[in-house]
């Protein structure tokens, strides 16, 4: 188990109050071994509380159902929170072995509890008898949203295909936890040690501290490359050696791909098999139509509409930076073509002659430490919140807690920041909760995690970040603030509860904020001089922001067009999600030196666990309206505008699932966007109207 945690004579945390700061979880005293007997104990008892509301005699009301639901599974809830924080953030062999037990297990209880008959028969009288009832707007939408959970779910179906939906789910939680963890092999086992100074070319001061330190972790004398995302795109970004960049590209999209154990095509090919098995037992074509029923779009075609209408100007965009890089590799003489593994490098010099600045120019600018800052004077800013170092018991030493007030003093809650990658953690950055924000049972402050993976700087040397990992930190916190300033009633509607394409808004509208003159001209400082960041460098840096979109379009658009693509199959008999991949890009005319930035057997959004299945698409749904929302700033001539902070904060941070998302998102801005305001924001609006 990882150091923080250990084993307690005093008992299982999981069946105590636990009397820690703000509730947080006693981490010092939980131990592996704690989790089997503390799941058994509270699936059993939510089930009973389950068993107990179905068989209430009394006739259905909103409190002796609905509410009674709401506050139902405390156990369970807290026990998962802590649990899958580990799973994801701070694992080993111990803990790993229980997700793959538990994992289905879980799968199955909530699968008992949605499509139990009796239980439905309440829900679904109840949503007949809304209008009746005099429910309050929040009333209402929790009981619409349940009612469309049991449905979806499979409630109104007869048993036969109930318990065939219960073998389906059971089976894809299974796969969906051998697939992360295949990944994770994947990742650990790689290391690439580089001890001669010419393979170390090119790699700028920085990088080459942060591979000296990550080889002293792992025992070893050299530098070591690892298949952290922060790891690897700097090193092809920046490494003169073509061979170690093509050897550490292959590491990385060859992820779960690699045969043996660790290989998760077999794994895709059931998966989708299954899924759209349970769709067709729901009535629905496919998994696509399913998924998407519940969610902003509503169907495949309209977000296919989107994706269509952006890729074509993102191609051409990408094929005339490909032909000046091909130009370029002539220009220095050198007798090949382009390869994926040289995009990075040669766009990189191609920046830099265009717009006469480079990465590792700017890199010292963007210390994790100053841009942690910068992220909380927005919100600041925005929100009135403050940001205060809060002495509570955490998963790893590196773990930094904030105690979080509103600008009248009142605690709004704790915000976790997990920043730095390491061995026992799964790749990716992510935001998550110990702990959501409610009112039912008393005023509940919430317990928000960002978890990141940056590479980690040696010897207390500050760590640096490329600006898109300070992207990636603003998105995350984006994502952060959805839960802190979420202020409903009930859990169900709390925070980033809301449909998939509309749940990347608040974080990727956070991302604008980084981005602005006021506040780089703040935070980005030297990291040694403490100097800001000379004007004439962050007016070129500000003028390249658009620099390779074509590329980061490419590569994204790839994966929600393959995504749509496998949940699009209705009779999925036998695939070989290789060939399938191939033709797949092959119909959008992928061009060959551009990857999918997630190839399908690491692709995690999808097939570790499925919380973006047939739904990769909604970041850029989700684009479109968060180009739209800044522009609200924009045009009142301040981008800290206090009134429309406060309809932004009103009507999305802190409404959570309370509204339909059209209807949150007009209530803010009096109208839905187009995709004209993302067309301009990638650079793209001229391609467009040709």
């Amino acid at each position: 188990m990882p150091e923080p945690i250990h084993s307690s004579a005093a008992g299982n945390p999981f069946f105590e109050v636990w009397t820690t700061p703000d509730g947080v979880p006693p981490f010092d005293r939980i131990a592996p071994g704690h989790f089997r007997e503390a799941y058994a104990r509270a699936m059993a008892e939510h089930q009973a509380e389950v068993e107990a509301i179905a068989a209430d005699p009394a006739p259905p009301n909103f409190d002796n159902t609905i509410a009674a639901l709401e506050a139902s599974g405390r156990a369970l809830e807290r026990l998962g929170n802590v649990f899958w924080l580990l799973a994801g953030a701070h694992t080993d062999d111990a803990l790993q072995a229980i997700e793959r037990e538990v994992s289905p297990q879980i799968a199955l209880h909530w699968n008992r509890i949605h499509t139990d008959a009796a239980l439905y028969r309440r829900i679904d009288a109840l949503m007949r008898e809304a209008e009746r009832l005099g429910l309050n707007p929040e009333q209402r939408r929790v009981t619409e949203r349940y009612h469309t959970r049991f449905r979806r779910a499979g409630a109104a179906l007869d048993e036969a295909a109930k318990k065939r939906l219960g073998e389906i789910i059971g089976r894809l939680a299974e796969l969906g936890t051998a697939f992360g963890q295949n990944v994770l092999a994947d990742e650990q086992a790689f290391a690439l040690e580089l001890t001669d100074e010419a393979e170390l070319s090119g790699l700028p001061d920085f990088m080459r501290d942060a591979m000296r330190a990550e080889g002293r972790n792992r025992g070893l004398n050299g530098y070591v490359v690892t298949l952290s995302r922060s790891a690897v795109e700097p090193f092809l970004q920046f490494a003169d050696r073509r061979d170690l960049r093509e050897k550490v590209f292959r590491g990385f999209i060859c992820r779960g791909d690699n045969g043996g154990a660790t290989d998760n095509k077999a794994i895709i090919a059931e998966t989708v098999r299954l899924r759209a098995e349970r769709a067709k037992l729901l009535g629905y074509d496919d998994f696509a139509h399913y998924r998407l029923d519940d969610a902003m779009a509503k169907t495949p075609q309209a977000a296919r509409a989107l994706l269509d209408a952006v890729w074509a100007p993102a191609r051409s965009r990408a094929l005339a930076d490909r032909d000046a890089m091909q130009a370029l590799i002539q220009e220095e003489g050198g007798n090949f073509k382009l390869e994926p593994w040289d995009w990075r490098y040669y766009a990189e010099k191609l920046r830099h002659r265009q717009c006469e600045f480079d990465e590792s120019a700017i890199k010292p600018y963007l210390d994790l430490e100053r841009m942690i800052e910068a992220a909380f004077y927005t919100a600041q800013r925005l929100f009135g919140l403050t940001f205060t170092p809060a002495a509570v018991p955490t998963w790893h030493p590196d773990v930094r807690a904030f105690e979080v007030r509103n600008a009248a003093g009142d605690q709004v809650g704790l915000f976790f920041g997990d920043y730095y990658a390491r061995p026992s953690k799964h790749s990716g950055a992510w935001m998550t909760s110990l702990r959501d924000q409610e009112r039912l049972s008393g005023e509940t402050r919430p317990l928000i995690v960002n978890v990141c993976n940056f590479v980690k700087a040696a010897g207390g040397e500050p760590t640096l970040l490329s600006f898109e990992d300070a992207r990636t930190l603003f998105h995350e916190f984006g994502h952060a603030l959805h839960g802190l300033l979420s202020s409903v009633t009930y859990p169900t509607i709390a925070g980033t509860n809301v449909a998939t394409d509309f749940v990347e808004l608040p974080s990727q509208l956070y991302e604008h904020w980084l981005e602005q003159p006021e506040v780089l001209g703040r935070f980005a400082r030297h990291y040694r001089t403490g100097v800001p960041m000379p004007q004439p460098l962050l007016q070129r840096l500000l003028a390249a922001r658009n620099f390779n979109k074509g590329f980061a379009t490419v590569e994204y658009i790839a994966c929600a067009a393959v995504d749509l693509d496998f949940h699009s199959l209705s009779e999925p008999a036998q695939i070989d999600p290789t060939a399938f991949e191939v033709a797949a890009l092959s119909r959008i005319g992928m061009p060959h030196e551009i990857a999918m930035r997630h190839r399908p057997p690491h692709f995690a959004h999808i097939f570790s666990g499925g919380g973006y299945a047939a739904a990769y698409y909604s970041y850029m749904w989700s684009e479109v309206l968060d180009a739209d929302a800044f522009a609200a700033f924009e045009e009142t001539g301040d981008i800290f505008d206090p009134a429309t902070a406060k309809r932004l904060r009103d009507c999305i941070y802190a409404a959570g699932g309370s509204q339909e998302p059209a209807d949150a998102y007009k209530a803010f801005r009096g109208r839905l966007p187009s995709a004209d305001a993302l067309l301009r924001k990638r650079g793209f609006a001229a391609a467009a109207a040709r």
